[in-house]
């Protein structure tokens, strides 16, 4: 099993930046791609990206690309989420999840989700 507990989220005004964490418990060796997902309201969940932990190679949603940034602290055991340039439209419950190799869209392919975090961009 792996635990996954988000933080960092909150209410910013259009054009900020927020930083959004993920930290990884359990049998985190068993999952070496971590991925970023969220669900605007009365919306269904989306992809935002992913990151391969071994190699921190990045992938990312088109809608987020050259926004928003995944990183790693494989000693931390924490992956982040850097959004900058932010949106109303990026206002959403934002989750971070593990798979053991996807790093793809599909939300079905991850194994284990966190709790959510809630970012509110404000016009």
């Amino acid at each position: 099993q792996v635990q996954l507990v988000e933080s960092g989220g909150g209410l910013v005004q259009a054009g900020g930046s927020l930083r959004l964490s993920c930290a990884a418990s359990g049998r985190t060796f068993s999952s070496d791609a971590m991925g970023w997902f969220r669900q605007p309201p009365g919306k269904e969940r989306e992809f935002v990206g992913a990151i391969r932990v071994s190699s921190g190679t990045t992938t990312y949603a088109d809608s987020v690309k050259g926004r928003f940034t995944i990183s790693r602290d494989n000693a931390k055991n924490t992956v982040y989420l850097q959004m900058n340039s932010l949106k109303p439209e990026d206002t959403a419950v934002y989750y971070c999840a593990a798979s053991t190799y996807y790093t793809g869209r599909f939300s079905s392919r991850y194994d284990y989700w966190g709790q959510g975090t809630q970012v509110t961009v404000s016009s």
